[in-house]
């Protein structure tokens, strides 16, 4: 198989113009959390090393600790077969998820 690099405007974005983007630890591949990202935020995210996202409820961007202090430093981004999601590795300082926890998915299905 080839691994090429795309540009990203050969992502596939949704109605919106956005793509799915899971957070990962980059040491352990714990699972940090799920973020949504336009064109405009990849930019930022790649240019900056910081994840940014855009926050469908706010409307607006958002970098991932410049509130809370709990930043994700990007160590490495891929896409998938369908090129509609991305995976992005982090190196995250303090916790991922707004209620304190190390990861949003801390909670099990009964």
């Amino acid at each position: 198989m080839q691994n090429k690099k795309i540009c990203i405007k050969d992502l596939k974005f949704d109605k919106a113009g956005l793509i799915p983007a899971i957070i990962q630890d980059h040491r352990t591949d714990e699972v940090l959390m799920l973020g949504y990202m336009n064109k405009e935020s990849i930019k930022r995210t790649m240019k900056d090393k910081k994840t940014c996202f855009w926050s469908r409820s706010r409307q607006e961007y958002w970098v991932k600790g410049l509130t809370s202090g709990h930043f994700q430093f990007v160590k490495s981004i891929a896409y998938d077969c369908d090129m509609d999601a991305l995976l992005i590795k982090v190196r995250q300082v303090g916790a991922a998820c707004h209620t304190g926890n190390r990861s949003c998915f801390y909670r099990k299905m009964k």
